[in-house]
């Protein structure tokens, strides 16, 4: 493009021509990203500073010298890479499982989901299956003999109950999407 074409595309542009804005979004963003790409931005952030360079265009409504539109895009969008890069200065990162300061954020949201739908397969259990579930959850986990005078049943039935109540609760999980490893 030259740039009577710029001066021409972008007046019939502000009058509303989508055909107009396409042309010179299609023509000029090559600009755009190169002077994003310059500051070492990668691709999200680079198409942000492309579409935010274009919303400051469109807002602007005029320019003291079209002719000039490429020089201005292109210090627009450095202004706006500049300030990309300035939040990046401010973020801090989400640090991974720590021992001086415990799961990160995420997890804790992943376990406490995970151990919401657990209580529920629990709770989803019939009668004997659902209380040795609870005891085999308490810690300590209580222990066979334990598990067998709570419930009135022999010692060596435990082992096979437990079998049951996992399966079942296994096939609870899975069914909710939570495969078991």
């Amino acid at each position: 493009m030259i740039d009577s074409d710029f001066v021409d595309l972008l007046a019939r542009a502000w009058r509303g021509d989508e055909t107009a804005w396409a042309a010179l979004v299609r023509g000029l963003s090559a600009v755009i990203l190169g002077v994003a790409r310059s500051h070492r931005l990668g691709d999200a952030d680079a198409s942000d500073v492309c579409q935010n360079t274009w919303a400051a265009l469109a807002q602007r409504r005029e320019l003291r010298d079209p002719a000039r539109l490429p020089g201005w895009l292109a210090t627009t969008a450095r202004r706006h890479a500049l300030r990309v890069l300035e939040m990046r200065r401010h973020e801090v990162p989400v640090e991974r499982d720590r021992p001086d300061r415990g799961p990160a954020p995420e997890r804790v949201l992943l376990i406490a989901e995970r151990d919401a739908v657990l209580r529920q397969g629990v709770a989803a259990l019939p009668g004997h299956q659902q209380r040795l579930a609870e005891l085999l959850l308490r810690d300590p986990p209580a222990t066979h003999a334990e598990i067998a005078a709570e419930l009135g049943i022999a010692v060596g039935s435990v082992g096979p109950l437990r079998r049951r109540a996992l399966d079942r609760l296994r096939r609870y999980l899975e069914a909710r999407g939570y495969d078991h490893p």
